[in-house]
């Protein structure tokens, strides 16, 4: 789940799976129980658009079960400070664990603390 201001507007995603994959009739379900619960409890104070979707192609990794299904596949990662001048470094996903994961660059093995991660996710390989 996010809850992101774009331009104008602010948005309130959130992404849902299941085994097997999620399609369109999942993600109504799920918009329409939700937008009863948060019509009810009304916490959010601005207006927003609600979007419910698969975490799909740019799955962002925030547990451990989506690294684990990750090892070996190409990820982007967002570090809130820069190393090496840098804040955002694209690689394979070789290692992880509580504390760091470890990626593969074109040039070298990384290692970052995962405090560090502002967001993680599967590359974009168009």
């Amino acid at each position: 789940m996010e809850y992101v201001k774009e331009g104008a507007n602010w948005y309130l995603r959130v992404y849902a799976d299941k085994e097997g994959g999620i399609n369109i009739d999942d993600c109504v379900l799920i918009s329409r129980a939700l937008e009863a619960k948060l019509d009810e409890e009304d916490f959010i104070s601005d207006a927003y658009i609600l979007e419910v979707s698969s975490p799909g192609l740019g799955r962002p990794l925030k547990k451990d079960k989506d690294f684990r299904r990750s090892i070996g596949k190409e990820i982007e990662c967002k570090l809130y400070r820069p190393v090496d001048g840098q804040k955002e470094f694209e690689g394979i996903l070789e290692d992880y664990n509580e504390d760091t994961i470890l990626i593969r660059t074109e040039t070298k093995e990384m290692e970052f603390n995962r405090k560090d991660l502002a967001m993680v996710r599967l590359a974009i390989d168009f």
